[in-house]
């Protein structure tokens, strides 16, 4: 086989193995559902807790694109951070574990000063 026949193939045969074989995944049944939470985390107080943190992140995060990589950048890093803090007081009032509450207060701390210098910036520049 020739150096040219053996590069073609080496380029081709992701894409004819893609195209065979993806062809049948359309057969293949679902996988189960995997359960949002076990019973005892659905009776936990922090569950639902988190479920609402989360939930406001993500629409924050949710924010349409401008076209500037730096705007679009803060404005998405501004619920994050608030997202992350406020997962953090869930732990500080709901956990057990003293290092995770420790690590959590840390956190809860240095997002506090992100989210401070995030929002300078969009001041800084016109946005709030």
């Amino acid at each position: 086989m020739s150096p040219r026949t053996r590069r073609s193939l080496a380029l081709f045969s992701p894409l004819a193995f893609a195209l065979t074989f993806g062809a049948y995944a359309g057969d293949l049944p679902a996988p189960p559902p995997h359960p949002t939470a076990s019973a005892t985390a659905d009776a936990a107080p922090s569950t639902p807790a988190f479920e609402a943190a989360r939930a406001r992140m993500q629409t924050g995060m949710s924010t349409p694109y401008t076209g500037d990589a730096d705007l679009d950048f803060v404005r998405a890093m501004v619920p994050h951070h608030q997202g992350a803090m406020e997962m953090a007081r869930i732990v500080l009032e709901n956990g057990a574990d003293p290092a995770l509450r420790q690590r959590a207060k840390a956190m809860l701390e240095r997002d506090q000063a992100e989210l401070d210098w995030l929002e300078g910036w969009l001041v800084k520049h016109g946005q709030r």
